[in-house]
């Protein structure tokens, strides 16, 4: 699903130069859960960003699906971005003056989707994590895991072929971070979409088919 080879990012220039990540090489299979974990700046964040073609590598090349991300338009990623992936964030990253069925069906209304249509489809996202029941609800009135899992169904509306992951438990008890691991291995296993977690979470990490650890923008060991 995902190539990346050598891939490296340097940000800044000269004596101030930081490199985030160096030769970076890895290979993630379509319906596979993977989980890239490591300490605060080691990397995790910017490997997914390059991943998902939100950022660009300085060296190296990524493959999504097939296609060297290097030599799509900024248009054509916006496409791949709308359609084939989902993001999960650790602020969660809701509406708050929208319902948690109004925040699920807002991919599909950027997208041109019809009013029943997405209506019905953020209604299944809802209910597959649990959460048929508080589709009413606005961010305010749900409890921290409730919120992540309206981001994890807003992700998933779209029907992604990969949904990445930025410290999803980052502000949750270990209860419901626990609660939160077992729906995106779910994720993974019932609709073959590709998961990709960054964590410091071991507890979430444990539960990925494969981990991956970063120091200071390199691998240390894969397993």
């Amino acid at each position: 699903m995902i190539t990346a080879t050598g891939v490296s990012r340097v940000f800044g220039s000269g004596a101030t130069a930081v490199t985030a990540l160096s030769a970076i090489s890895l290979t993630i299979e379509q319906g596979e859960f993977l989980a890239v974990t490591g300490r605060s700046g080691s990397g995790k964040t910017t490997l997914l960003n390059l991943l998902s073609g939100l950022d660009r590598p300085s060296s190296g090349t990524v493959h999504f699906d097939g296609k060297d991300l290097a030599e799509m338009s900024e248009a054509e990623l916006v496409e791949m971005r709308r359609h084939k992936i989902g993001f999960v964030f650790q602020s969660f990253g809701l509406m708050p003056l929208l319902s948690a069925q109004e925040n699920v069906e807002l991919p599909l209304h950027i997208g041109g989707v019809s009013w029943r249509e997405r209506r019905q489809r953020a209604g299944d996202a809802l209910k597959a994590v649990g959460l048929g029941t508080r589709t009413r609800h606005r961010p305010f009135e749900l409890s921290g895991g409730e919120q992540q899992r309206v981001s994890i169904a807003r992700a998933l509306v779209a029907q992604p072929d990969v949904v990445f992951a930025d410290e999803p438990t980052g502000e949750l008890d270990t209860a419901t971070a626990r609660s939160i691991a077992e729906t995106l291995g779910e994720v993974a296993a019932s609709r073959r979409a590709t998961v990709i977690v960054a964590t410091h979470d071991l507890e979430l990490a444990a539960t990925a088919q494969r981990r991956v650890d970063l120091v200071d923008g390199t691998f240390v060991s894969q397993g």
